[in-house]
């Protein structure tokens, strides 16, 4: 069995007395800071099998860790074929543990390491046209008014699925989101043929509370897996691309060519910086041939010149 075959299959309870409690500690430490439950799954998965590694090296403290066992278990899962950014965020959670572990002294040294780099790659992104074409395709009422609120709004899976009635205002078309990523509450728009979906679906259901799920099935909460099934039988049906973060990319694309402000994105989308919004609106060879086309300084040059 290979080494990391042996890590995967070793429980969490053999851990040494020293490593499980300053594991412990730091999971703990995340649920006082109230990540969210997806963000605790996270990081208990990538330090938890981060940690069998250690003791397969006959790592007994954490005080023994130094950055060689780093770059030597990077290495183990660069050869397993994952994605940039699953090994990245594999060194990411390891490197907020080994942090945590200093802060508390359970390291006597700051543990560092060179990060995994991620390769710059054009992220999908549906074109309006391929919009139009998902939301044809959509064989239900509930399909079709999920694509459109998640392409109109830009919301992530989990604050879709998090949505109930009374969170969306269907006059002004602003929703409630409770608790988006780092648990912060915002407001998000939705236009009016998306809300005029989502009161089409509704009128397929048992009329609902306020209080009730917005998306549902069979009468309880969609999941963010039922959620990818629905865009699975969609990719299959059409042959477009699409994911929860495709949509939520779309909508940035087409809200800037719309001629949506950059700080009204911003706020939409929940970011408290504009990086991840240059992030997301990655310029596509349709926006740089159109641009060229209209300000090509040689194709311009005789109206420049007058």
């Amino acid at each position: 069995m290979s080494t990391t075959a042996a890590v995967q299959n070793r429980p969490l309870t053999s851990f040494s007395f020293a490593l499980r409690d300053a594991y412990t500690d730091f999971t703990l430490s995340r649920q006082s800071m109230r990540v969210s439950p997806a963000t605790l799954q996270f990081y208990k998965y990538t330090t938890g099998y981060f940690l069998n590694w250690l003791e397969t090296q006959s790592v007994q403290s954490p005080a023994e860790v130094t950055a060689r066992h780093v770059r030597a278990y990077i290495a183990e899962l660069s050869v397993r074929e994952l994605s940039d950014w699953t090994l990245n965020g594999h060194a990411r959670a390891i490197r907020t543990m080994l942090k945590f572990w200093h802060a508390e002294k359970y390291l006597p040294d700051l543990v560092t390491f060179e990060m995994p780099k991620v390769a710059k790659k054009r992220l999908p992104v549906l074109t309006a046209d391929e919009v139009a074409a998902v939301v044809k395709a959509c064989p239900t009422p509930r399909d079709k008014a999920i694509i459109l609120l998640m392409v109109d709004t830009g919301l992530r899976r989990s604050e879709v699925t998090a949505l109930n009635w009374q969170d969306v205002d269907f006059t002004t078309g602003l929703i409630l989101v409770k608790r988006g990523k780092g648990g912060k509450a915002r407001s998000a728009v939705v236009g009016t043929t998306a809300r005029r979906a989502l009161l089409a679906y509704r009128r397929t259901l048992a009329p609902p509370a306020d209080t009730a799920p917005l998306i549902q099935s069979k009468g309880t909460r969609f999941t963010g897996t039922g959620l990818l099934q629905v865009f699975r039988r969609l990719r299959a049906n059409t042959g477009i691309y699409i994911t929860p973060h495709s949509l939520r990319r779309t909508f940035v694309i087409l809200s800037l060519r719309s001629g949506m402000d950059v700080l009204h994105l911003q706020a939409l989308l929940g970011h408290s910086t504009l990086d991840m919004v240059q992030h997301y609106a990655q310029m596509l060879d349709e926006d740089l041939l159109q641009a060229h086309n209209a300000y090509s300084p040689i194709d311009n040059l005789q109206r420049l010149t007058k």
